[in-house]
């Protein structure tokens, strides 16, 4: 397994004393044994360190586990992503929004 995508994992998390994320560079791969992974990790904002112990497998990705219907979830995934422009007119209709969604759902 690549060493800099391991360390790339490690940056999603935050350190456990100021909740800052950890950079690239704060991250150093101590060894693996097969797929358990040591790191050591070091904070620069409150100069803490850990240790981060990590089981990382390589192969198929794990099962979708979801409430929706085949059919819904079909429609979904052939649906375009949200753009820009979605979020943009999400912001305009919440910034004015009076929190009523009986007017918004039940027009007449």
């Amino acid at each position: 397994m690549d060493e800099g995508f391991i360390k790339r994992l490690v940056t999603t998390i935050k350190c456990g004393i100021c909740s800052r994320r950890y950079q690239g560079e704060d991250v150093r791969i101590l060894g693996h044994y097969g797929d358990l992974w040591f790191l050591s990790v070091y904070c620069a904002a409150c100069h803490s360190q850990g240790l981060v112990a990590a089981v990382i497998k390589e192969g198929q990705l794990p099962e979708l586990i979801t409430d929706l219907a085949e059919a819904e979830y079909d429609k979904f995934r052939e649906m375009d992503a949200v753009s820009e422009n979605d979020l943009l007119d999400i912001h305009d209709f919440l910034k004015n929004f009076d929190g009523d969604f009986s007017h918004v759902f039940f027009q007449e």
